[in-house]
């Protein structure tokens, strides 16, 4: 680099940890929250289930293969990220590698964050940063660029509805198929919309806050999305009028708190949660461990849950709850991502076995 614009990575406990700007020169705040993972930063930054936080990736060095094409598909989808922009507010990383080499490539991840106007931190101990974290628990923090000072206190993302900022604000349809699938959009993730198209059905993509009752359909999809559930409520009373129809139910992520809500059971924040693709989960009453990609600060609580149903997935580190399924009817979810991108694909039987109940 040319210039190094010095920058300082400040958390609400008082402590701060000094590098260098790269991206957009433009301080920022929101949650600071970290991911373990070690490879898709594309993928992880255009996840929508990261609106209003900050990202520090504990993988040292960020960078080096780029930044893929931004073309679409024949639905509009993109082929390389997960929702059209980068929705980090900003980004921490330990090294970055500012040439980079890759087939796809098309650019740097520093031009990426600059065109989308995200800031980033370079040259820092991320690894220290997230240790911190893991014994203090997710808190709030701000970038500040050199020049540009910045204080505390700053607004909690966790008090604003983020599904609201995310969700699409009209109808969209993708797809062919005998099938219908309704999918609340709570903030989906590209991958989720293409493991539908692949399978054969017409995929109803409504706002978060959609009388999707209202729609003909065959079977309802509840998306991942950021944030705190208790903002949902709407979303929940659709759900519970869903139910009484009986047609099959699936959930991800956020998908599986809103379900559980509607069941009437409750969530949690969790200390620091759970982002990185090598989460273990137990399918319940078996011995069944998947390898998984996360990315949730929020939690369904099992005690709660209500003698109809029960846990389907138990993360093995934690005991927490990773998914659910009602006793007698064709509802279940998962919390962590069955459709990946980025992270290990072993659960994306998940999509065959709702496809295979409509």
């Amino acid at each position: 680099m040319d210039k190094k614009l010095g920058a300082v990575l400040r958390l609400e406990n008082g402590m701060e940890f000094r590098g260098y700007s790269f991206g957009y020169e433009h301080s920022c705040d929101g949650e600071v929250v970290f991911s373990t993972a070690m490879v898709g930063y594309p993928e992880s930054l255009t996840d929508p289930s990261y609106s209003g936080q900050i990202l520090c990736v504990t993988y040292p060095l960020i960078g080096n293969y780029g930044v893929p094409d931004e073309g679409v598909d024949e639905w509009g989808i993109s082929k390389n990220f997960e929702s059209d922009k980068i929705h980090v507010r900003g980004v921490v990383i330990s090294d970055y590698s500012e040439k980079y080499s890759h087939w796809d490539a098309v650019k740097s991840l520093g031009d990426w964050l600059k065109e989308q106007k995200i800031p980033g931190i370079y040259g820092v101990d991320t690894r220290e940063i997230t240790k911190i974290l893991r014994e203090n628990g997710s808190m709030l923090g701000m970038i500040e660029i050199e020049g540009e000072p910045k204080s505390f206190p700053v607004p909690d993302p966790n008090l604003e509805n983020q599904v609201a900022v995310v969700s699409c604000k009209e109808v969209i349809r993708y797809g062919h198929g005998d099938k219908k699938v309704v999918l609340v959009d709570c903030g989906v993730k590209h991958n989720i919309l293409r493991c539908f198209i692949r399978r054969g059905v017409e995929l109803i993509r409504v706002p978060w806050n959609y009388d999707f009752n209202t729609i003909d359909y065959d079977g309802l999809f509840i998306s991942n999305g950021p944030g705190n559930p208790e903002f949902c409520d709407i979303t929940v009373r659709h759900i519970q009028e869903a139910m009484t129809k009986g047609k099959p139910i699936f959930g991800i992520c956020m998908g599986n708190q809103l379900l559980c809500k509607a069941g009437g059971a409750k969530t949690y924040k969790l200390k620091y949660g759970h982002r990185s693709h090598n989460q273990p989960v137990r399918m319940v009453g078996t011995n069944k461990c998947f390898i998984t990609s996360q990315n949730h600060g929020f939690a369904v609580d099992n005690k709660t849950l209500g003698k109809d149903w029960e846990p389907l997935f138990i993360n093995m580190n934690d005991d927490t709850n990773e998914g659910i399924r009602h006793k007698s009817m064709p509802f279940f979810s998962s919390q962590f991502h069955p459709e990946a991108s980025s992270g290990p694909t072993d659960t994306e039987f998940l999509f065959d076995e709702f496809i295979s109940k409509l």
